[in-house]
This record gives C-alpha cells, sequence and structure tokens, in this order.
C-alpha cells in the first residue's frame, strides 16, 4: 500500500475546526471496521512520536440498513491475521454476530468530539469495546446514550443533536473532507501532507512515522 502526498491542500477545515499544524494527523475511523479497531494501537504510536490526532468519522458500510445484518463466523487467513494484530495490540476481539449501521454511533462520537472533547477518547475507546469486545449492539441508542452517560457526557445535549441532525451532519462534514484527500476506506491517517490508507504492520508503520522530519 502507498501513501498519497496531499501536501500543498488547504491548511484549514471546519470539520477540524482550527488550522492544520504540522504535528496534527487527521485520522478517519469507522466503529465496525476491525481494521479501524486495531488500528487505535497505530494511532498510539503518533501520539508517543508527539502528533496530536484528530479523529473524524468516515461511514465504510453506508449500505447496511438501519436494522444491521447478520455475520457468520469469521473464518480465513484475514481474520486469523486480524485477531493476531488485535492480540498483538493488547485488545480483546470477540467477532459480533451482527453488524449494525454504524453512523449513529458516529454521529454520537463526532458531537463529544466538537462539544466536550476532554471525553472524546473515552467515549470512542467505548463505543470500539461496546462492538468488538462485549458484541453489543451500538446501532441501539439507548444504548450510545448509556455508554456516553456513563463518560460523563451531556446526555440531553447529545440526545438533541441527534434529534435534529446536527450529529449527523458532522459526520458528512468529516466524510466530506477524507474525501477531498482522497480517503475511499478506513482507517486512513494524513500525516504531513501523506494519505497513509489501510492498516500496515505495526513495524512498517513505526518507520513511516519515524521518517516524518521534526
Amino acid at each position: 500500500m502507498a501513501t498519497q502526498d496531499h501536501a500543498a491542500d488547504s491548511p484549514f477545515d471546519p470539520a477540524v475546526g482550527r488550522p492544520l499544524g504540522p504535528r496534527m494527523v487527521l485520522h478517519w475511523y469507522d466503529f465496525i471496521c476491525p481494521y479501524c479497531y486495531v488500528g487505535q494501537q497505530r494511532s498510539q504510536i503518533l501520539r508517543e512520536h508527539g502528533f496530536e490526532l484528530v479523529e473524524l468519522p468516515f461511514q465504510a458500510h453506508p449500505e447496511i440498513s438501519p436494522g444491521g445484518m447478520a455475520v457468520g463466523p469469521r473464518q480465513g487467513s484475514r481474520y486469523a491475521h486480524l485477531e493476531q494484530e488485535a492480540a498483538a495490540a493488547g485488545l480483546p476481539l470477540n467477532w459480533p454476530d451482527r453488524l449494525p449501521n454504524s453512523r449513529l454511533a458516529l454521529a454520537a462520537a463526532e458531537w463529544v468530539r466538537r462539544h466536550q472533547s476532554p471525553l472524546f477518547h473515552a467515549v470512542q475507546t467505548a463505543l470500539f469495546a461496546a462492538h468488538f469486545r462485549d458484541r453489543q449492539d451500538i446501532g441501539d441508542p439507548a444504548l450510545i446514550e448509556g455508554l456516553a452517560s456513563a463518560q460523563g457526557v451531556d446526555r440531553a445535549g447529545l440526545k438533541a443533536a441527534l434529534e435534529d441532525g446536527a450529529a449527523y451532519a458532522a459526520v458528512a462534514a468529516g466524510e466530506t473532507l477524507g474525501r477531498r484527500y482522497g480517503v475511499q476506506g478506513t482507517p486512513a491517517w494524513l500525516i504531513a501532507g501523506k494519505l497513509v490508507p489501510g492498516l500496515f504492520p505495526q513495524e512498517d508503520f513505526r518507520r513511516i512515522v519515524a521518517a516524518i522530519p521534526g
């Protein structure tokens, strides 16, 4: 997988909310993407190197109906590899038997990032764990509101933003920005003007990050 250079692009977008600094990384993710689940560890590598991450929503499978879809056992080398990667990252992986439509979860998380940013990382981590560790339905509004509330999120404010569509509009803005940079799926990181798409092996990712000047 090759990186793509976008160094000449605009340094500001409303979806981010502030100018893009030289140590700022944009990361597009989806809660039902197992590569994004493992990608939490790749993002931690960036933090360890002093980068500031801006996590942005990008729905990988908008075709999934609001009621979700049943999925069978995960078998084959692809899934075995993901299980190994998750174990290496210290992330429990219990494949759920249903895939929800993730837009609700993405909208809730993005609202928190924009309006209660100190709580965002905890909410994002809880939502990933709910799906991939606990096999819960993150398409369920009551579950989403409960998980967010448990992290200290303003439940009334979140519910209002979901009901009036503002939270969903924020997801669309994040996706629009991603497409501008060439994002076609998740995970994807924009690092120093270069798009790094997909889950690179951990050591390869470390080399990419270590090679960035400054």
